[in-house]
């Protein structure tokens, strides 16, 4: 859980007060690692379950607030949009049943806040990114009103010094611009956590950076975003992107990102990588300064260094360094943040059991990592992974080339098998969560193949925004069940959608694949345009986007009626198009755009979005719209229709 109690009006006294307490608590833990006050010789694992609230039609529930009052649960926390939620799952002694135990704990979660978004009409959903996202949710509105979201959102903001741009290609190229933090709520995750003792911590880090990549490779499952193809595991790129708070100048300077891999492996103990952090990034959030942690610690007590984890929280390398203390008793964690959410409870139980596999058996089975491999392949195979999934190739130990595949099904899975089996881990566990990771690579069916080959095969079906809809659909009913990714079928055909569902507002179906002009290009170009794309209304834009004029089919023939095109002088698109234009968003409702279009005795309506062109809507939409839903209910019929009245069913 991220720390609440922050400062919201920062000056440079309450900055050094902070400052200050940062590196007494760096020296306090110096001073416990070296006198060995923290807990050592224990296993524990949890977990960090992060979710999506939907409304009926799929799309995100800004409900998290009044859901979180319904719940009365200290294990369930907010996040930074009103419709995410966290939940944090109790530690467990790695033991014969612990994943078990992890599994049971996080139905009865999932089912707690199923049950109470329920009587808000909502959701809940487990997906790395909601299919159904758009840009349009992404408002400071949907901001959680907590001051430390509003201050991230404020620090990062004012040290970026600009919007925050987002590029990144895959099948498709995404690139857009935002204004705001909220691009990170595009992204849920599960999160693990793996206590370590502080003499073996730096061994222990390093194994989960190696190891992450395969893990991931068989657990992607965020392969789209704003109706985009992009990588198997976009989340990385896209947090990475919407937390960026680097300034031209540390750009040039190719200053590492809060939202990273690293640059090195840890050479010695927690406090080289604290110390790293400290130095690179400056705090952007404080917090009341209490008492120093060496006080505490002079009295004999436990500190709970409030001001390095504060400042620790701000910082977001895909494993993470965690300092806690419970029961009075302090302890170290290494948190893996890379897995996203879902698809299934199952599934993310597997990855777990998988991950902690890995960090038993590795160490006695390779030694030091960073002896035997490089750390840039490191790097290289973790971002290889999220690009590509199972697909990718890795650079492993001794410079050994191998696919993702046949390292996890020939190598790796018998090292967590082992490694379980040695912290007498239950074998009908080790067989059941390690079977679903095997079976899901046997098969190459991660959540993200399973998504990208559904779509493919709705390729046909329209409008688009019906595809993400019925994919999302699709995941839900699945997760209910609670069948493993690997067992998930291919969506075929789209007979079973609930059609009208897709159809309530003019986002779902609005065209927005435009063809588009500049005001000084020529007539010409527009009237070429319409007649090779068979389309009456050519949107004129500036070279930034935004909206400023409209051709139509009407407008061309009022030309030829009055012999215009004849003149010497070539027209220009500025001089014959409609500047006063009746617009909508992509959130109206679709029966207030048709009333707009019959008020008003106009065939298409512009679809604008924080100012800028997003789409366009025309009667032929909503035409080709009742068609498809004439054409739904007919099939679901029992008898068809014997008597038409005005074209419809009686």
């Amino acid at each position: 859980m991220g720390q609440h109690d922050v400062e919201q009006n920062i000056d440079e006294l309450k900055v050094q007060a902070f400052t200050s307490a940062l590196l007494d608590d760096l020296r306090a833990l110096d001073y416990m690692i070296d006198h060995d006050m923290i807990e050592s010789g224990v296993r524990r694992i949890g977990a960090e379950q992060e979710m999506f609230l939907v409304d009926r039609s799929l799309r995100p529930a800004p409900l998290a607030l009044e859901v979180l009052g319904g719940l009365n649960d200290c294990r369930f926390t907010t996040e930074i949009a009103r419709f995410n939620l966290e939940a944090n799952l109790t530690p467990q002694v790695l033991d014969s049943h612990c994943f078990s135990r992890m599994e049971q704990e996080l139905i009865e979660l999932i089912d707690k806040v199923r049950n109470t978004a329920a009587q808000s009409d909502a959701d809940v959903l487990l997906a790395g990114i909601l299919p159904t996202m758009r840009l349009s949710d992404l408002t400071i509105d949907n901001l959680t009103p907590m001051a430390r979201y509003h201050e991230l959102n404020r620090a990062i903001t004012r040290a970026r010094g600009g919007p925050f741009r987002i590029n990144i290609k895959g099948v498709d190229e995404l690139q857009i611009e935002h204004d705001n933090l909220m691009m990170e709520s595009c992204n849920t995750s599960f999160q693990i956590h793996f206590q370590v003792s502080p003499r073996e911590f730096a061994s222990a880090y390093n194994i989960a950076q190696a190891i992450t990549a395969p893990v991931l490779a068989a657990a992607v499952n965020s392969p789209v975003l704003f109706g985009k193809r992009l990588w198997h595991e976009t989340r990385l790129a896209l947090f990475q992107h919407s937390a960026d708070e680097r300034s031209p100048t540390q750009l040039m300077r190719s200053q590492p990102t809060r939202v990273g891999f690293g640059e090195r492996w840890v050479r010695n103990s927690i406090i080289d990588l604290l110390h790293d952090q400290v130095t690179r990034f400056r705090p952007i959030m404080v917090s009341p300064v209490k008492e120093s942690s060496l006080r505490v610690l002079a009295r004999g007590e436990v500190p709970t260094l409030g001001a390095l984890f504060l400042h620790n929280g701000t910082i977001w390398p895909w494993n993470r360094a965690c300092y806690g203390v419970r029961d009075g008793v302090a302890q170290l964690r290494i948190e893996n943040r890379a897995l996203p959410s879902g698809p299934t409870i199952v599934d993310e139980i597997a990855n777990a059991a998988f991950f902690v596999g890995l960090m038993l058996a590795l160490p006695e089975e390779y030694g030091d990592i960073s002896a035997r491999m490089n750390f840039d392949d490191a790097k290289a195979n973790f971002f290889a992974a999220a690009r590509y999934d199972l697909h990718a190739q890795f650079t492993w130990i001794d410079n050994k080339s191998i696919s993702a595949v046949s390292l996890i099904r020939d190598h790796l899975l018998q090292l967590a098998q082992q490694g379980l089996r040695q912290a007498k881990v239950g074998g009908a566990e080790i067989g059941k969560y390690l079977g679903i990771i095997d079976e899901r690579v046997k098969t190459r069916q991660t959540g993200a193949r399973w998504l990208l080959k559904s779509l493919a095969a709705m390729e046909n079906v329209e409008p688009k925004d019906l595809r993400y809809r019925e994919l999302t659909a699709r995941m839900l009913r699945e997760q209910k069940e609670g069948k493993a990714v690997h067992e998930w079928k291919i969506i075929k055909t789209a007979d079973d959608i609930e059609w009208s569902q897709s159809y309530q507002t003019v986002g779902q179906f609005m065209s927005t694949d435009l063809f588009t002009v500049r005001p000084d290009d020529l007539v010409d170009l527009a009237a070429s345009v319409m007649d090779w794309r068979h389309v009456r209304h050519v949107p004129v834009e500036d070279d930034e986007g935004r909206l400023i004029g409209l051709v139509t089919h009407r407008d061309l023939l009022h030309i030829l009626s009055k012999g215009m095109q004849s003149t010497q002088t070539p027209l220009a698109v500025r001089d014959i198009m409609k500047t006063e234009l009746q617009t909508v968003s992509s959130s109206t409702p679709t029966l207030d755009a048709l009333e707009i279009m019959q008020k008003n005795g106009i065939g298409c309506l512009p679809v604008v979005d924080d100012g800028r062109l997003v789409g366009i809507l025309t009667s032929f939409d909503f035409l080709a719209g009742s068609a498809r839903l004439f054409k739904h209910y007919l099939s679901k019929s029992d008898e068809q229709p014997k008597v038409m009245h005005a074209g419809v069913p009686s």
